[in-house]
């Protein structure tokens, strides 16, 4: 998997957000975007993940099959973020359920052994509206990081975790992201550690 972006600007109605970005993100690698709270880092990963639409330049995915379309992107990537809901009716075995019939978890990750892996097997039966916000975080980790696909979208990742928690994470990156790109935005060091490429917002806000 490849995505490339080509002066790449996203704008709230005349206010840039960003302009003139042009960055490759390649298989196999871990990109941080850094940037202070309210500099638009998050913006950027929704514009990448296709949820925001740019307002210049290029935005193009591909395979070493083919070249994606927007619309097929969404099917090779995964993404876990503060402003992503989950359903809270849902319990979390409903949860997980609903979630299997868009993407399977990777082959070494039964949807049981997810659930031990972050903590949650006894609360296999209790609807997330009742979870702590944690716990919630929690799931939305598992749902991304265990899916079987080859882009891992991380936005403030480690968002209501506490300190057990955040090694939680870190473990789990370690230990399940394997080849897969993964592109974090955050401005905490714990969240961004295994990303050796990093990209600042700012070089970007008077392009």
């Amino acid at each position: 998997m490849k995505i490339i972006l080509e002066q790449t600007g996203k704008r709230f109605n005349y206010d840039w957000i960003f302009r003139r970005v042009t960055a490759t993100f390649n298989e196999g690698e871990r990109y941080a975007i850094l940037g202070p709270n309210g500099s638009g880092k998050s913006t950027l990963l929704q514009v990448i993940s296709g949820h925001l639409h740019h307002n210049e330049g290029t935005i193009s995915y591909s395979t070493p099959e083919k070249l994606l379309s927007p619309d097929q992107f969404f099917r090779h990537c995964a993404i876990a973020a503060p402003y992503l809901e989950l359903v809270e009716e849902f319990t979390l075995a409903e949860s997980l359920q609903f979630h299997l019939q868009f993407k399977q978890f990777i082959p070494a990750v039964k949807p049981k052994d997810a659930v031990g892996l972050v903590g949650l097997e006894k609360s296999m039966h209790k609807q997330i509206r009742y979870f702590s916000s944690g716990m919630k975080q929690r799931l939305k980790l598992a749902l991304a990081i265990f899916s079987d696909v080859p882009v891992l979208l991380l936005d403030e990742p480690c968002t209501n975790l506490d300190a057990a928690g955040t090694s939680l994470y870190q473990q789990l990156i370690t230990e399940y992201c394997g080849n897969r790109m993964v592109i974090v935005s955050s401005n905490d060091e714990q969240e961004y550690f295994m990303c050796p490429n990093r990209i600042s917002i700012q070089d970007y806000k008077n392009a």
